[in-house]
């Protein structure tokens, strides 16, 4: 698992900011319904960015994420991954989300995160001229494969996810990095215990030698999950991935 149900982002919200957010229900191409969330920045027709949350979904840590994405003049819409079996509905602490992770599939991901970057290029998204994707565990390793999916995508960014095959024993970015058309960022924890530094020295490797631009972070001593804020011992290592994720937009948009 990865952030807690009460877990905040360790980027800190910009005072004064001008940011407006609403809740979306968005439909994708095989014409599923499901929940999202967009931030949207003073000004529009820059980039935007599509976030992929972690195993529990779409909940308030990706949304306050989606806010501050936008403070930074980001648009970004955050999507949930239970349209299917759990519906639109907001949803407690006690929903059961790895049951509805065992039922879902990456062409359904690409599926809904390709409508989520559709609507950031739509007026009503705010007619964004680049869009980029960011996930974190299981969302990183999803964000990573967007870049395989035909959106045309500025950039690939994934906080501490699997390079290795999906859950679903589907191939995983490492597998598919011959297909990918956008540059990657991974940042990932030296601490790790769910993510062998094998795996990820694999992934580089593939990336290499499918000529894929990318850039691989790892920071030593942080653990799963370090983009939070009550990781207080790794509050520099989140900051600096802050950093890393924006200058990856500034120089790619």
């Amino acid at each position: 698992m990865c952030h807690d149900i009460n877990a905040l982002p360790a980027v800190v919200p910009i005072s004064g900011a001008a940011v407006d957010s609403e809740d979306l229900v968005l439909e994708s191409a095989d014409g599923t319904k499901f929940a999202a969330f967009l931030a949207r920045a003073g000004e529009s027709a820059g980039p935007g960015v599509v976030v992929l949350p972690d195993v529990r979904g779409l909940f308030r840590f990706y949304e306050e994420l989606a806010l501050r994405f936008a403070e930074e003049g980001i648009n970004s819409v955050a999507i949930d991954y239970f349209g299917r079996t759990a519906g639109v509905d907001k949803r407690g602490e006690d929903f059961p989300f790895m049951e509805h992770v065992a039922q879902t599939k990456a062409p359904q991901i690409a599926a809904d995160a390709g409508a989520a970057i559709s609507h950031l290029r739509s007026p009503d998204g705010g007619s964004c001229s680049s869009v980029f994707t960011v996930g974190f565990c299981f969302g990183g390793g999803n964000s990573w494969m967007q870049a395989a999916a035909g959106h045309g995508l500025s950039g690939v960014m994934g906080f501490y996810g699997r390079p290795g095959e999906g859950r679903d024993g589907s191939p995983g970015p490492a597998a598919s990095a011959g297909s990918f058309e956008a540059p990657v960022l991974a940042l990932m924890g030296g601490a790790d215990q769910g993510i062998p530094k094998e795996q990820v020295d694999e992934y580089e490797a593939a990336l290499e030698a499918a000529g894929v631009e990318h850039e691989i972070v790892t920071y030593e001593g942080a653990p799963h999950s370090f983009f939070d804020r009550s990781y207080e011992a790794h509050a520099a290592t989140a900051a600096d991935a802050w950093k890393r994720v924006l200058a990856f937009i500034a120089s790619h948009k």
